[in-house]
């Protein structure tokens, strides 16, 4: 048998701009989380600003990003739960260049407050290039983590499995990946075929990813509130995806409001996962026949590729 883990998936509503009222939100949930005795609480993209990039206070707001990390650090070590705040979107400065820039990163804080590792993303969706700095060619790592070895995803990553196969050539476990996903980012063309096609897209991928990949998939979008007069264009959708099982997190994996879902992530299926597909054992032999730029290392099983 293999460890349990205990996990929240936050599906805040960001409201626009108001980075104080969506903090404050965020730790009450994560307050209620703890209290639940979730070991992980897991927010989406963009929780603090929503993505209005255009507004002209938007680079203010993202020069506070020190400020709230601070404070999910000690959120974290007062509540003992373990936190990926979603993504902050940091601004920074060259200070010989002056040149500036926008990067999109996501955390793992630990319950006594660490950073253990961070990801910036590197697949910018497509009205994000004229704004975010991608992290490009850097190679994907794994966090090591009171829940195992960790990788982190944001959104669109999730739509390439080279970026799960170079996590779990490393060992990852548990992939977690915060979203900022609306069912309006289909095309015109793709909404008059089908209004929940981007539903569909979260769906089946997700599923993919934890089958191929014998991983669990902490997936933590954004909400948006109910109206009786208007569609929510907020996807939702959170979930922690399985093999075998699919998708867990009652509050959250059908739904597109504002919830949390606390779900047990039982490791043990992930090993009869593997057992059954072997997928992380036949990506690891010396004549695997797929050449991805990434090197299997010691987690993965035991052997390393060159």
């Amino acid at each position: 048998m293999g460890p349990v883990y205990k996990v929240a998936v936050i599906q805040l509503y960001p409201k626009p701009m108001q980075i104080e009222t969506n903090y404050a939100k965020a730790a009450h949930f994560i307050e209620q989380a703890a209290s639940q005795g979730a070991q992980l609480a897991v927010l989406p993209e963009y929780h603090l600003t929503n993505w209005v990039p255009e507004d002209p206070h938007f680079v203010t707001l993202c020069g506070q990003w020190k400020v709230y990390l601070e404070k999910y650090r000690a959120l974290a070590k007062a509540q003992n739960i373990c936190i990926v705040p979603g993504t902050i979107v940091e601004h920074h400065q060259d200070a010989k260049t002056e040149d500036e820039k926008l990067i999109n990163v996501a955390y793992f804080i630990d319950s006594n407050g660490d950073i253990l590792g961070s990801y910036q993303k590197k697949n910018l969706w497509h009205p994000e290039r004229p704004h975010l700095t991608s992290s490009t060619k850097d190679p994907h790592e794994v966090i090591q983590t009171p829940l195992g070895p960790v990788g982190m995803l944001i959104c669109w990553d999730l739509a390439f499995p080279e970026a799960f196969r170079e996590l779990i050539a490393q060992g990852a476990k548990i992939i977690i990946i915060p979203t900022f996903w609306t069912l309006t980012d289909c095309s015109p063309y793709g909404l008059k075929l089908n209004p929940q096609a981007e539903a569909l897209f979260l769906e089946t991928t997700l599923t993919s990813r934890t089958f191929e990949n014998t991983c669990a998939v902490v997936f933590a979008n954004a909400g948006g509130p109910q109206s009786s007069t208007k569609p929510n264009p907020y996807a939702g959708l959170s979930r922690v995806a399985l093999p075998f099982v699919g998708a867990l997190g009652n509050e959250t994996k059908d739904s597109a409001v504002e919830a949390m879902s606390i779900v047990d992530i039982d490791m043990e299926i992930l090993e009869e996962a593997e057992k059954q597909y072997k997928v992380r054992e036949d990506i690891a032999r010396d004549d695997w026949h797929y050449d991805y730029r990434h090197t299997s290392k010691p987690g993965c099983t035991g052997k390393e590729k060159l």
